[in-house]
């Protein structure tokens, strides 16, 4: 698959053939859906925690004697049943890490990269590099490239002065392409290719 190679001008300035083995792979979506589902659920914090009964403050004394009241036995008064008591099934502490093996997370990679090569959602730039850290210079440049609302910029190394003048556009992410993951490249409109990331992608993918 041949695209085109443009600089930061917009400008084309030649022709780049992109690997057959990642850019237009089979599309595996089953292995897809398993390596976004693990990626999200390892953002879940898992700190969410209710107490029971047994951790509750209080309720050691019996709230009344066991018969003669005309009322329902209790024993304590941090019963589930109770207003202020315990909570039954609650939520504690937990990881929600899944285990992916690693030869399932480069094909779901290859399956998206190839889903969006096919869409035609890749632009390639020479050299992506914002020469200060000013975020008007890379709206003005992702201008001229022509991108979507919401895009993710891959670069081989990341530079300081470009990632200062891109992290404070809304909805742009910079992203060095050794930690690319498959909901960074599903979850946008297009993908930003510097040369350089794109000659890296068949080390990470391999």
């Amino acid at each position: 698959m041949k695209v085109p190679v443009l600089n930061m001008e917009g400008k084309r300035v030649e022709e780049l053939d992109l690997s057959a083995s990642i850019f237009e792979s089979e599309i595996n979506s089953a292995a897809v859906h398993q390596v976004v589902k693990a990626l999200l659920a390892s953002r879940r914090r898992g700190t969410a925690a209710t107490k029971t009964r047994g951790e509750v403050s209080g309720g050691g004394k019996k709230p009344w004697r066991q018969k003669g009241t005309g009322r329902a036995r209790a024993g304590s008064t941090r019963s589930p049943l109770w207003k202020g008591g315990g909570t039954v099934f609650g939520p504690s502490p937990r990881d929600y890490e899944i285990k992916v093996p690693k030869k399932l997370r480069k094909l779901a990679m290859r399956s998206a990269l190839s889903a969006k090569a096919k869409a035609s959602e890749i632009i390639v730039v020479d050299n992506f590099a914002i020469e200060e850290p000013k975020t008007r210079r890379a709206s003005e440049a992702l201008g001229k490239l022509k991108v979507g609302k919401k895009v993710v910029v891959v670069v081989d190394q990341e530079n300081e002065l470009t990632k200062k003048a891109v992290r404070n556009l809304e909805g742009v992410r910079m992203v060095p392409v050794s930690q690319l993951n498959v909901y960074d490249v599903l979850d946008n409109d297009q993908l930003v290719f510097s040369r350089d990331a794109i000659g890296r992608l068949s080390e990470v993918l391999t």
